[in-house]
């Protein structure tokens, strides 16, 4: 008798496979002591748990057959994706235009001191899932075309090749959200150095997973919400 099994899904000719990785932890905020800025952004380096956690996203990764690593401006990104480039023997792409969230007022660490605090501004942020409650922050439509502009440009580089990109956790929930038409904070708050999978095909987008921790065991963190 002909037996008909499931399969298991496979990449269609011409997507291209995305590996989300959030940076590993960076340096606590100390109030006073603001991150120095990088075009406007907070830009602090990844603390010792941070670097810890790279070193377990580049052993994890290392033997999945990756065609290419993109970062962003800020250096967390680099650091994290260090490891990684150094066993791959690739040089990471840059792509500003997927940066973290602007946050307007609260820049340099001052997001991390509100959250603790319990500003009100940040609970109507959470219940209105806007980013640009804050002052100046950025809004939802800025964020979508940029993030939009720098998804195409890479996928369409990037046929029938997995590619990570190696992120913030704003963006990777704005990247989450708008492929699965969910609302805009449904993937917010993944973990540092997790790994979410997403393939791309025909201007569409498959969710295969999301905030992957399975290669940080044993590790522990005390990492605040960005």
């Amino acid at each position: 008798m002909k037996e008909y099994r499931q399969h298991r899904f496979q990449r269609p000719s011409g997507a291209t496979e995305l590996l989300l990785v959030r940076h590993g932890e960076s340096r606590a905020a100390v109030p006073g002591a603001p991150f120095p800025l990088v075009d406007g952004q907070g830009d602090p380096e990844l603390a010792p748990t941070g670097r810890a956690q790279a070193q377990r996203v580049a052993q994890r990764l290392k033997d999945h057959g990756i065609n290419a690593v993109y970062v962003t401006s800020l250096r967390r990104t680099q650091e994290t994706a260090d490891p990684l480039l150094a066993h791959l023997e690739l040089t990471a792409s840059v792509e500003p235009d997927l940066r973290e969230v602007h946050l307007g007022d609260w820049e340099g660490g001052l997001f991390r001191v509100k959250v603790h605090e319990s500003d009100p501004l940040y609970a109507q942020m959470q219940s209105e899932e806007r980013w640009d409650v804050i002052p100046g922050a950025e809004s939802h439509s800025s964020i979508k075309s940029r993030v939009s502009r720098a998804l195409s440009k890479i996928v369409a580089s990037h046929p029938d090749e997995l590619v990570v990109l190696v992120l913030h956790g704003g963006i990777i929930g704005h990247i989450l959200a708008e492929a699965t038409m969910a609302t805009p904070f449904s993937f917010n708050g993944c973990d540092n150095a997790s790994i979410s999978h997403l393939v791309a095909h025909e201007g569409k987008f498959i969710l295969r997973g999301y905030n992957d921790i399975s290669h940080l065991v044993g590790l522990e963190s005390d990492a605040s919400p960005t």
